[in-house]
């Protein structure tokens, strides 16, 4: 069910400000029974502190079972039904980056890979390249294809082993699926259209397959990028802006661009970070900069999640301990409210996404006692928030912060 039309009838003007820190698949597991997750065996005081001033839960991002993307993990925290407001990651990466990305485009994201002798895949991100390596890479593509059947071609970088491709021409569609495997040792897949009689996504996916081989192609000297991985073919799309439906003047702070592109989706002003990609002093300055101007910030850190995915179980937990020596500049603030979570969990254990809960700090007026005494899974599951699902976060982040009224008689 779409709430938004409900939620816009509710919602009141009021001078109190939100704070909704996204620690990226904050969720892990123990790597053996009995022991600790990434969060319990990080040292953590500042958040423990906070923790036995709060309510805490249990938050299901999307639907129980589904291991989320990012996209529609995000989407339903800021309260858009993902299964109604569906968005790709090549719109979001294109968006974030500011490419030049028009109605009636198709944005592709891609990751750089490494593959074997045979065509398989060795490296999904290709060893994780820097930025530098990334626009050497970039650049060697754009010289090399501008147009691929008659539809122009055009390369952006985005970071590390990801890039984008923006494809221009008539007749194109984007349900097409991705040729991104997903693991190791097989090679990429083939892109195919989702219908067989939709001749537009037909005509991307020949040219997309096309795409795939001249990459390796131009890339064939490269000694570890050699290949090219696609996700999330699609459009642009258009949603109900949060300044619209939640009479908020909401911000962004991130430093990835899909996290930029989804915050531009929602009607967020993306606010500059002063430092390295993901430098979390960065970001706080920013949001201490910034923080009389808007009554709703997002702010998002990313290193919890690429940690767990390389399957890091210590350096996601020091990921943890960076953000916890960070707390008491946000706090520091005094947010009327603040909301800690995840838009997913992602285990060490699996270097993936999973389907698990992440936990749930609320520090706001009017709670009631809580059991809870530590930021963990465990605790988490004690605590008097229970177990929520994403879509229902924005609502409680707008009634704690005196922005709803009553509904009905």
């Amino acid at each position: 069910m779409d709430m938004l039309p409900i939620i816009a009838e509710l919602v009141q003007k009021t001078p109190s400000k939100i704070l909704l820190v996204v620690l990226d698949g904050v969720g892990g597991l123990p790597l053996e029974q009995g022991g600790p997750t990434e969060l319990a065996a990080a040292h953590t005081p500042n958040l423990d502190a906070l923790a036995e001033k709060s309510a805490l839960g249990l938050l299901t991002p999307v639907y129980p079972g589904l291991a989320p993307g990012s996209g529609p993990g995000h989407l339903s925290l800021f309260g858009y039904n993902p299964f109604q407001y569906l968005v790709g990651r090549g719109a979001l990466s294109a968006i974030g980056i500011g490419a030049d990305f028009q109605d009636g485009d198709v944005g592709v994201r891609g990751n750089f890979a490494t593959l074997d002798a045979q065509g398989r895949v060795a490296d999904r991100r290709a060893g994780r390249p820097s930025d530098a390596e990334n626009v050497r890479v970039v650049g060697k593509l754009k010289a090399a294809i501008q147009e691929i059947e008659g539809v122009q071609v055009r390369f952006y970088t985005e970071s590390e082993h990801r890039f984008v491709v923006i494809l221009r021409g008539e007749g194109l569609g984007e349900q097409v699926t991705d040729t991104d495997p997903q693991k190791t040792g097989v090679p990429p897949l083939q892109a195919e259209p989702k219908d067989k009689s939709d001749h537009k996504s037909q005509r991307t996916a020949q040219v997309l397959n096309r795409l795939s081989e001249r990459i390796r192609e131009v890339l064939a000297d490269e000694p570890q990028i050699n290949g090219a991985l696609f996700r999330g073919i699609s459009e642009r799309p258009r949603f109900p802006l949060m300044s619209e439906v939640y009479h908020l003047t909401p911000a962004c702070i991130a430093s990835y661009p899909m996290y930029k592109g989804l915050a531009s989706l929602v009607g967020m002003e993306v606010l500059p970070v002063e430092g390295v990609e993901d430098a979390p002093e960065g970001k706080v300055k920013a949001l201490e900069q910034n923080w009389e101007r808007f009554d709703f910030f997002y702010l998002h850190f990313k290193k919890t999640d690429s940690t767990g995915e390389d399957g890091n179980f210590a350096e996601k937990v020091h990921k943890v301990e960076l953000f916890d020596h960070l707390l008491p500049q946000l706090l520091a603030l005094k947010p009327d409210v603040l909301a800690i979570t995840g838009d997913h969990s992602t285990p060490s254990r699996m270097k993936a996404h999973s389907w698990h809960p992440v936990p749930l700090l609320l520090h706001a007026p009017l709670l009631r006692n809580d059991p809870a005494r530590r930021f963990t899974e465990d605790e988490a599951a004690k605590g008097s928030l229970g177990h929520l699902r994403g879509v229902e976060l924005m609502p409680l982040l707008l009634a704690h912060a005196g922005k709803l009224q009553k509904f009905g008689a």
